[in-house]
């Protein structure tokens, strides 16, 4: 939907404005006093920026002047680009102090700022990105919108919205009102009247329709850009595998083999780049992010689990050895990101600088081995990419390359390991990406998560050790004494409150810890964190959760984050949680809040099968049967971890080592001498096995 306007026919056919005569200016930069990486990246810039907070809003409405709010992120190339060409310029500088109360916002620390302006510029030019610019009134409705702008084109917009407003305001006035209720339209979800019907053929047909954009070739969907959408083949593995659907199950394992063998995979480091520039996810957006690898270490670990595939193997060790290496701070939490751009050896910022590769460099570093690895990791035209730079992607299987060079296995494997220890060394002689160094609780639960995963899948303690350190972390620094969490922790501070997302996230990782480690204080916790949204986040009108808490300032629209994305919506996540905790403390409200959620929800899920994955998901809980499996004894944990090793993304576990615990699944079955699994169905329960093996057979009848 988009509402034509006076406004964008001036701002796009009539941009003919002259840049401004240079003359001194004096300006007042107040993001020097922020924490966020992001704002102290334009701290120095000669624009008057400003946070956004009450103050900032305030004086907008005081001066009666035009907001101009700029949103990013650290590790967003394109926001370094229109600094460096713009808000670096003392010229273009001089235009936006003279004219706008400038507003720089950081889109990780504040996405309710960034999503009702995002929507604003999707619906006013029907797409949306970072840097996000949008011009609003002093009240903050927003009037204009869009990208990244070249200099000049950007100069020009701004002093004809400057024009606009000071000669004829009513113009803009008129169309922000129409804009404001389009914005607040689209997070409008409908009680559905109809009953809760879940059936497999309507996820089915979903799929069905969702297939004819499936990339055969390279996988992923069939376009360019790719993004890895973890919680897309989360579902769609799931789906495969209770449903025997071999075509789509193919598919799912294509799409993780090629991003594995992709650029947007680091060969060299480990990790995942953000997206792919390209269709054979070869040549990446450099940025490195938090929430894509804690998923996607969560995706590798549940389809190792069934493939028993050495490649996700290692793609899972290998990430993890990264978030390790860069990622983590020492108190246990992770850090956000790592940017699209470092420094080449001139000093300049270069997108890639610190990942690509010369023939040159490589030859020196690799000496005899040069052919061996530039045929694996093709150093030729088809891992070309520009400036006679090549990023690493792998083509073919290992079995190719056994056979051409006539080597074993164990001898490739010993070269890989080695190669990588000679460019990470060469590596570590480069200028690093910068780091996004703030905490982000809704992110470190996703990598939380992962690493809950990564243990079920490969039983590293390890991998437990570092789950439970962060959850502790989350426990100790961003649960406050009223029961609520933070959003962000920075230089030993915690800030922010909550957005749904950090609840939902956090509840979802706290029950995948209580599952490994049966530390119920991690379930109460999800329970009572469960509790807190329904007190300040629940929509009576839609039943499901707003993304702002009751206690924040209002703005433009108090949305509601439903839609699946890069990250899953926080009501689908919470929805999942829910229907678990439901189970856990037999709990009728959560019970029919998730059915209702899902209801509401389920007319739009056929119109864009991916935007829905994780409801999808949650959908499939309905249409086959979901196991509660209730371990309970002295060798609880052990017998719990055997039952790990197998696929069944259709349960939940809830055990016990200790006599007394009054979970509802685990209320009088504890026998000292004999730890007894049992196999449950909506309460009804087959009689108990000792054997874990036995327990698996109840469950694949």
């Amino acid at each position: 939907m988009k509402y034509p306007s006076l406004v964008l026919l001036v701002i796009l056919f009539s941009c003919k404005g002259q840049n401004p005569e240079a003359s001194k200016h004096q300006y007042t930069n107040a993001l020097i006093k922020e924490t966020s990486p992001y704002l102290l990246q334009h701290a120095h810039n000669p624009v008057n920026w400003n946070a956004w907070n009450e103050k900032t809003l305030a004086k907008a409405k005081t001066k009666n002047k035009l907001m101009l709010i700029s949103v990013g992120y650290a590790a967003c190339h394109w926001c370094h680009v229109m600094e460096h060409e713009s808000f670096e310029d003392s010229l273009v500088a001089q235009v936006m102090n003279k004219n706008f109360i400038n507003v720089k916002v950081d889109r990780e620390e504040r996405p309710d700022v960034d999503q009702v302006y995002m929507n604003a510029v999707q619906l006013m030019t029907g797409s949306g990105g970072w840097p996000l610019n949008v011009i609003a009134l002093p009240d903050g409705r927003p009037v204009w919108g869009g990208t990244y702008f070249p200099k000049d084109q950007w100069t020009n917009i701004l002093e004809q919205l400057s024009k606009k407003y000071n000669e004829t305001p009513q113009e803009l006035i008129a169309f922000a009102e129409k804009l404001e209720q389009g914005i607040k339209q689209l997070d409008i979800v409908e009680i559905n009247s109809d009953a809760p019907v879940f059936e497999t053929s309507f996820i089915a047909s979903a799929v069905k329709q969702w297939s004819k954009q499936f990339d055969n070739t390279h996988g992923g969907m069939n376009r360019a850009p790719k993004f890895m959408m973890p919680n897309n083949y989360h579902f769609l593995l799931r789906y495969a595998y209770q449903n025997n659907d071999k075509k789509v199950m193919d598919f799912v394992n294509l799409t993780l083999t090629k991003m594995a063998y992709g650029g947007v995979y680091d060969h060299v480091g480990g990790g995942f780049s953000r997206y792919s520039t390209d269709a054979k996810w070869h040549v990446p957006h450099f940025e490195k992010m938090l929430y894509d690898n804690g998923q996607l270490v969560s995706l590798y670990a549940d389809a190792y689990l069934l493939t028993k595939n050495q490649l996700y193997k290692t793609v899972i060790t290998e990430t993890l050895d990264y978030i390790e290496k860069e990622m983590t701070h020492t108190n246990g939490s992770f850090y956000s990101s790592l940017d699209a751009d470092s420094k080449t050896p001139e000093g300049a910022l270069e997108e890639g600088a610190y990942y690509v590769w010369t023939k040159k460099d490589l030859k020196l570093l690799l000496e005899h081995d040069y052919d061996l690895f530039s045929e694996y990791y093709n150093v030729n035209t088809y891992g070309s990419w520009e400036h006679g730079n090549y990023v690493l992607i792998r083509k073919d299987d290992d079995e190719k390359t056994l056979k051409k060079y006539n080597i074993s296995r164990q001898q490739l494997t010993q070269k890989k390991q080695h190669w990588k220890l000679l460019l990470n060394k060469a590596r570590d002689e480069r200028a690093k990406p910068r780091l996004d160094d703030k905490t982000l609780t809704s992110w470190n639960a996703l990598m939380l998560k992962g690493y809950v995963d990564a243990y079920k899948a490969l039983n590293n303690d390890t991998y437990l050790k570092a789950a439970n350190k962060n959850a502790n972390f989350i426990i100790e620094h961003q649960l406050r004494k009223d029961g609520g969490l933070n959003h962000n922790y920075k230089n030993g501070k915690s800030s922010i409150n909550g957005y749904l997302e950090d609840y939902a996230a956090t509840i979802d990782a706290f029950i995948a810890l209580y599952e490994v480690s049966l530390d119920t204080k991690w379930l109460n916790t999800a329970h009572n964190l469960a509790n807190y949204t329904f007190a300040h986040f629940f929509d009576d009108n839609s039943q499901l959760f707003f993304f702002t808490s009751n206690e924040d300032s209002a703005l433009v629209t108090r949305s509601i984050e439903y839609r699946d994305n890069v990250i899953p919506g926080s009501n689908s996540i919470l929805a999942k949680s829910l229907f678990k905790l439901s189970h856990y403390f037999d709990d009728t409200r959560y019970a029919k809040t998730a059915m209702a959620m899902l209801n509401n929800v389920k007319p739009e899920m056929t119109q864009y099968p991916s935007g829905y994955s994780n409801w999808f998901d949650l959908m499939l809980n309905y249409t086959n049967p979901y196991y509660e499996v209730a371990i309970v004894g002295t060798d609880a944990k052990q017998k719990i971890s055997e039952l790990n090793k197998i696929y069944i993304p259709n349960k939940l576990i809830a055990g016990s080592s200790i006599e007394n615990n009054n979970l509802p699944l685990l209320k009088n079955r504890f026998n000292p001498d004999e730890t007894l699994v049992y196999v449950c169905v909506n309460k009804a329960c087959k009689l108990p096995v000792s054997n874990i093996n036995d327990a698996i057979k109840l469950i694949n009848k």
